[in-house]
């Protein structure tokens, strides 16, 4: 793992934030992983990754599929990478036991639910004591991201 970047929503929900993070990825060329704690999360973001933009297309699936090895962006609850992505996303404190398998984690927690928060500021301190490189991102007021930390 080269970097965590932690992304701080406060004035985008992450059903808005994350597609044009994703675009980022897609962009550079990347393939992610993007983990939840719940079925219920994959099944929005999912629904999210598809209705966005209708102008544009985000290629993903989710766990059950029959291809994820053809997905760019996988949506999953386990620890697991069939698409080889070098791109790890933790959603709202989602954790994983498997950071070292990929280059970047980006690491999206709701600043509006405290209980998530919690779970942020835990794992900063875990991961900030450790060989990572992290950094800290917050949402300017008229979109995009600013580096705090």
């Amino acid at each position: 793992m080269d970097d965590i970047r932690f992304y701080h929503l406060q004035r985008q929900t992450l059903e808005e934030a994350l597609p044009k993070l994703m675009g980022k990825v897609a962009q550079a060329g990347l393939r992610a992983v993007i983990k939840a704690d719940d079925q219920a999360t994959i099944d929005t973001l999912d629904k999210v990754l598809w209705d966005f933009d209708p102008n544009s297309f985000m290629p993903h699936d989710k766990q059950g599929c029959d291809f994820p090895e053809d997905q760019p962006f996988f949506l999953t609850t386990d620890d697991i990478n069939p698409n080889n992505a070098t791109v790890l996303v933790l959603v709202d404190g989602a954790g994983s036991a498997e950071l070292e398998r990929y280059q970047r984690c980006l690491y999206m927690f709701d600043g509006r639910n405290e209980d998530v928060v919690a779970t942020a500021r835990a794992d900063w301190k875990r991961w900030k004591d450790g060989d990572w490189s992290i950094s800290y991102w917050q949402q300017k007021e008229l979109g995009g991201w600013e580096q705090k930390a």
